[in-house]
C-alpha cells in the first residue's frame, strides 16, 4: 500500500552533539585544570581539594546562571562556605555573600549532599561589562573563624558583541527525479563566524512543501561538518546533508520545494537566509 510522504527522508538521521559542556545554557570550554591558587593552604582542619573549572562564560538568552563549585577533603568542622564575585571593572556583583551549599539539590547544582562539595549558580547579565572576572572563595569554621582559601579568574562575553554567522556558496541541485530506486541529493554551504567556528551552533534548513508551501513538519534539518552526512572534511566550516528520495511503494509530493537555509551562533543570532527552490518530479 502506498501512502503521501511530505518530505524527502534525510539519511541518516542523527543528533548534534556539541563537542563543548554545557551547563543551564551557559556555555564553557578550556582544557581540564584545578583553579588559579589556594589561599591559606596551611589550614589545620580542613583543606580544599578542588574547584570546578570555569574558563571562558557566554552570557545566553533567557538563562545566564554560572555553576560554582568547591571541594574540601571534610566538612566536619565547616559552618559555611560563600564566595565573592568581582567583575572586570572591579564592581562587587553580589551585595551579600553568595553561600555555597552541600544540600543535594539541583536547583543549586549540587547533586550529592554532605559529599564535601558545595555549590550553588551565580545569574549574570547582558549588561555587565566583558572581560576578566575573579571569584573569592571562603570558609568560616565552627569558631566563626573566616579565611578566603581559593581565588578564580574567567573571562566573560556578555554577547553584546555578538556577530552574526554568514553561510554562503550553497551548493544544492534544482531539480531531482523520483526513480524506482532511491534518489539521492547532495547538499553543502559555507558557514563562517567572526567569533569563531566554535560559536557556531548549528546550521540547518527549512523545508516547504507544494504546493501552497506548508512547512514540513520535521523542520528544522540539521546540516553537519563532522565528516558523515556528505561531509568530505570534519571542521572546514563547510557544513553538508544527503537527502534521500524514497522509491515506490513511498509517494513522495512532487512539485517545486523551498528551501531555507541558516545557521544560529550560540548567543542564539541568526545568518542570512538562503532561499533555494529544486523541483521534484
Amino acid at each position: 500500500m502506498s501512502y503521501a510522504y511530505d518530505n524527502p527522508i534525510l539519511m541518516p538521521m542523527k543528533k548534534s552533539i556539541p563537542g563543548f559542556l554545557i551547563y543551564i545554557f551557559i556555555t564553557f570550554w578550556g582544557c581540564e585544570k584545578g583553579f588559579d591558587s589556594l589561599v591559606d593552604q596551611n589550614l589545620a582542619l580542613y583543606q580544599v581539594t578542588g574547584v570546578r573549572t570555569i574558563d571562558s562564560v557566554r552570557y545566553i538568552p533567557n538563562d545566564s546562571l554560572v555553576l560554582i563549585t568547591i571541594t574540601f577533603n571534610q566538612s566536619t568542622d565547616l559552618r559555611s562556605v560563600f564566595t565573592d564575585i568581582y567583575a572586570s571593572d572591579g564592581s562587587k556583583l553580589n551585595q551579600n555573600s553568595f553561600n555555597l551549599l552541600d544540600n543535594g539539590k539541583a536547583a543549586n547544582g549540587d547533586f550529592v549532599a554532605g559529599d564535601n562539595t558545595y555549590s550553588n549558580k551565580f545569574p549574570l547579565s547582558q549588561f555587565y561589562p566583558n572581560g576578566t572576572y575573579i571569584i573569592k572563595y571562603y570558609a568560616e569554621d565552627k569558631n566563626n573563624s573566616v579565611k578566603q582559601v581559593a581565588i578564580q579568574n574567567f573571562k566573560y562575553d556578555n554577547g553584546q558583541a555578538n556577530i552574526a554567522p554568514i553561510l554562503s556558496n550553497l551548493a544544492a541541485p534544482d531539480s531531482a527525479k523520483l526513480d524506482t530506486i532511491k534518489t539521492l541529493i547532495f547538499l553543502s554551504v559555507d558557514a563562517e563566524d567572526q567569533n569563531g567556528q566554535n560559536d557556531i551552533e548549528s546550521v540547518f534548513f527549512n523545508s516547504f512543501i507544494p504546493p501552497i508551501g506548508n512547512p514540513s513538519s520535521n523542520n528544522p534539518f540539521i546540516m553537519y561538518d563532522d565528516g558523515t552526512n556528505g561531509d568530505q572534511a570534519s571542521g572546514d566550516g563547510i557544513y553538508s546533508l544527503i537527502v534521500e528520495l524514497p522509491p515506490p511503494p513511498v509517494v513522495v509530493v512532487k512539485g517545486t520545494y523551498r528551501w531555507e537555509f541558516q545557521a544560529r551562533d550560540r548567543g542564539k543570532k541568526l545568518s542570512n537566509k538562503i532561499i533555494h527552490s529544486i523541483v521534484i518530479y
